[in-house]
């Protein structure tokens, strides 16, 4: 494994620490600065618009920038908005420094993967993606936990100083470890956008957005359901939590070789398992181990969705594959907003603490038919092409590729 890949890991690590621990942290942050839960939770918001926003905006202003420099820079907006939540002195501040920590999310996996793609051989590009994407997976079994014990021992600025400290430390492994990968000479904004117009590409965001969303209709409310519905006690939420993140380490380990040997069909069998677990869920959850197994699998094989996705929009928008790439972090953090949102709506309509799942069941079967339908697509001649326009000769080239 080239030493690159582990700071592009370091890098995945920080940022999802800092992605996710704002939900343990909610609490400590409205105590002390005078604000209700519920109005904290727009800070989860607030990151999260970040992403959406800043994935294609930034990746977009950076399209002639070498990769290895993009990188340092977005990691550098990183850190800088980490310590700006670290001191900030009001609501509105944090508010500001969130939604800054949140824009080079997007950008920064997007040339992240496109990175790890070139660092590796034919045929090992999902294994180098699913490496990077481990970081992320890491950071919800000991970044979450570790830096919320930290925030409620030491105050929740101090989570935001120590986040800041791993984003000082990826920015030096990256310099040291990346090679320099300069922007190839044809490369630019209008040749990304044009690549974004492939309707195969399209197509692999909006099944990142339906199908990833039935994760996230379960995921956000899984602290509730493990009181409320397995039975467990308050001590137990980061444990379940951790098994969850341990499942999405399962799932990415396993993902990389499956969709290196078989993009769609990996792709198609996430989606239908993603789509089994959630409708057996709630008939496992009242009995404690076996709803532990179920958030494990949900886990794993909910993240195995990630890395054929990634791929996919990579591979469609072969010739300029970074802003795909980076949008691809949008729709994924759109499917956690559209997930959230529907599963707290099943909920709120009276159906039970488990109703999430059914939702999520219903997502992924979604999900799984526009894959399906992309399928298809690709396999019929002509109906790929890049639909803003192009060389007739260059769209049927990509009229053919799979």
């Amino acid at each position: 494994m080239p030493l690159a890949l582990l700071a592009l890991a370091v890098s995945a690590f920080g940022i999802g620490t800092t992605e996710f621990v704002m939900m343990g942290l909610l609490p400590n942050v409205a105590d002390d600065l005078g604000t209700s839960v519920p109005t904290a939770g727009y800070l989860v918001s607030a990151y999260a618009i970040g992403v959406v926003l800043g994935a294609p905006l930034l990746t977009a202003i950076g399209s002639r920038v070498p990769r290895k420099r993009m990188l340092l820079l977005l990691m550098a907006l990183f850190t800088i908005g980490n310590l700006a939540s670290a001191f900030a002195p009001d609501f509105g501040w944090l508010l500001a420094g969130r939604l800054l920590a949140g824009l080079p999310h997007g950008a920064f996996f997007g040339v992240g993967a496109v990175v790890a793609a070139r660092l590796v051989p034919d045929g090992r590009q999902a294994r180098a993606v699913a490496t990077m994407f481990l970081g992320l997976t890491v950071a919800n079994i000991v970044g979450v936990p570790a830096a919320t014990l930290l925030g409620q021992h030491l105050g929740w600025r101090a989570t935001f100083v120590v986040v800041s400290v791993i984003g000082l430390g990826a920015m030096a492994a990256l310099a040291r470890l990346v090679p320099q990968m300069p922007v190839d000479s044809h490369q630019g904004l209008g040749r990304e956008m044009r690549a974004m117009g492939n309707r195969q590409v399209l197509l692999g965001l909006l099944t990142a957005v339906l199908g990833f969303a039935g994760v996230f209709a379960v995921y956000s409310y899984l602290s509730a359901m493990t009181t409320e519905a397995m039975g467990f006690g308050e001590s137990s939420v980061t444990l379940v939590l951790a098994l969850f993140g341990i499942g999405m380490t399962l799932g990415a380990l396993a993902a990389g070789p499956l969709t290196d040997r078989a993009l769609r069909p990996t792709l198609y069998g996430s989606l239908a398992a993603l789509a089994v677990v959630l409708v057996v869920f709630p008939f496992t959850v009242h009995v404690q181990w076996a709803a532990l197994v179920m958030v494990v699998l949900l886990g794993g094989i909910g993240f195995m969705t990630t890395t054929p996705l990634q791929m996919l929009v990579m591979n469609k928008a072969k010739d300029a594959p970074t802003l795909a790439s980076a949008s691809n972090h949008s729709a994924f953090n759109l499917a956690n907003a559209g997930g959230a949102w529907l599963g707290g709506v099943a909920i709120a309509a009276g159906w039970g603490w488990t109703s999430p799942a059914l939702v999520g069941a219903v997502l992924a079967v979604v999900g799984l038919a526009v894959a399906a339908t992309a399928g298809l697509l690709d396999r019929t001649p002509g109906v790929s092409r890049v639909v803003t326009g192009g060389s007739s000769a260059h769209n049927k080239q990509k009229a053919g590729v799979r």
